[in-house]
């Protein structure tokens, strides 16, 4: 081995190349990284979005205070899975107990109907407790879908119970509870609401059609968080958990609810000329408003995340049925792309025009003039059509999702910018997002972390 570093080092010396990164150095950066996140950044087991690198200021969306973690990804559950894949990546169980640590968190602020929102608060008179299932709370009882709340929440317990050989009493029960409440929250045509306090009640099975009133007049505030949702990319993330459950737990009712997720999607469908998707119905299976920014409209996002998704229960299931929808969707979209070559977010209903909004204070007026547009949200988008159209022909042949994953010498290049980017305390510091003053020009993200991680790991799993 020492004849072989020799070489490599001469080999550097005459070529100018670096030396062969080895898997001493990405493991030791591994560790170095996971030991400061788990040991200086966790509070009460749990993450938020990131934090000051003075680690006195926290933010998710919104501050938080010590006693508070944040469960929406890139928050807790995203640092467990990280923790996990370090885990498989090594077998070093340092990894596994900062998951479980992790898992703590979460099981305390799961809620009695099951899953999860996007606060967890350890301060029984804190400013954003809510109603966990082993006490120490009060106040809301809703489980969120919303932004991959409970859904990723789920999975990294899953993923942990697995990992764990099923031997952990509180985390296998914390994951049967929030499955089985999911599938609770699931309507008889395969769709999921935002949000859920109970199970839900049996609606009516019919495909979407177009509203056959003025929807720009029609009244804007509505409990749109109890009807059929797909908004950021739900249908998407639950999907995902529901194929891990299958796979992980082999019971066959998980598989069964992947299916009629897929047959939602298939109603959903709005009909020619604009075989795309709504980012939320009513019963009725009518497109519908939902923030005062979010239009009736077909969703550019949300269609291609419908489109992945079809995909993806196609190849779980085998049923090519999933797939015929995607063509007219894919032809569609193509023909709504701008100029500049994005997507608009809405599409107007029937006229296919671009949709967007112009904001005065907190009143937003509909548009089709794109030259004024709010900040906050995403009215133009980037797209995907060209490579979602690729993994259609390869599901449509029959082929399998490629698992081969990138070349070594790719892998190498990510792992090593992940190396030189830690600093000697363990810590990948990014510029403030925020723009908050008291947080400093650098911060401590959870994503960074975790994307890093995820570059490490791949790298070490690759040399294995």
């Amino acid at each position: 081995m020492k004849i072989y570093l020799l070489l490599c080092l001469l080999a550097a010396g005459e070529t100018g190349a670096a030396a062969p990164l080895t898997r001493d150095a990405a493991a030791g950066a591994l560790k170095r990284s996971a030991t400061f996140f788990r040991e200086q950044v966790a509070r009460h087991g749990g993450y938020v979005n990131y934090c000051s690198t003075d680690l006195k200021h926290r933010y998710g969306e919104g501050l938080a205070t010590p006693d508070q973690i944040w469960v929406q990804p890139p928050g807790t559950p995203s640092v467990g899975l990280s923790y996990l894949r370090a885990y498989r990546a090594t077998g070093d169980r340092y990894y596994l107990e900062a998951a479980r640590e992790t898992a703590s968190a979460l099981i305390h602020g799961q809620l009695k109907s099951g899953g999860w929102t996007a606060w967890i608060d350890f301060d029984p008179a804190g400013t954003r407790v809510a109603d966990y299932l082993r006490g120490g709370g009060r106040g809301r009882n809703y489980s969120s879908l919303d932004d991959g709340q409970t859904q990723t929440a789920t999975r990294f317990l899953a993923e942990l119970d697995q990992a764990l050989e099923f031997k952990d009493e509180e985390v296998h029960r914390a994951v049967e509870i929030a499955l089985d409440s999911l599938l609770a929250a699931q309507f008889p045509n395969g769709a999921f609401p935002q949000v859920w306090s109970q199970p839900v009640e049996k609606q009516p099975v019919t495909a979407a059609k177009f509203p056959h009133y003025d929807w720009r007049s029609e009244g804007r505030i509505k409990n749109y968080w109890d009807m059929y949702t797909l908004n950021d990319d739900l249908a998407v993330d639950v999907a995902h958990l529901l194929i891990r459950a299958a796979q992980i737990y082999g019971s066959p009712r998980y598989e069964q609810a992947l299916r009629r997720l897929g047959d939602f999607l298939l109603l959903a469908q709005l009909p020619d000329p604009q075989p795309a998707w709504a980012q939320q119905y009513n019963y009725e299976m009518l497109p519908i408003w939902a923030r005062k920014f979010e239009p009736p409209a077909i969703s550019g996002h949300e269609s291609q995340g419908v489109i992945r998704t079809l995909i993806d229960i196609s190849d779980f299931t085998g049923e090519k049925k999933y797939l015929e929808p995607i063509p007219e969707a894919l032809a569609f979209l193509k023909r709504a792309v701008l100029p500049d070559g994005r997507l608009p977010r809405f599409i107007e209903l029937e006229t296919s025009r671009p949709l967007y909004m112009r904001r005065n204070g907190n009143v937003y007026t509909l548009t089709y003039d794109d030259s004024d547009l709010p900040k906050h949200y995403a009215f133009k988008i980037s797209h995907r059509l060209d490579e979602l159209e690729q993994e259609f022909r390869r599901a449509e042949a029959g082929t399998g999702p490629d698992l081969q994953g990138r070349k070594l010498s790719s892998l190498e290049k990510a792992a090593r910018r992940s190396i030189e980017e830690l600093d000697d305390r363990g810590r990948w510091l990014s510029p403030n997002p925020g723009k908050l003053q008291e947080f400093g020009e650098l911060v401590i993200r959870s994503e960074v972390f975790s994307d890093h991680v995820e570059a490490l790991c791949e790298f070490l799993e690759a040399t294995r």
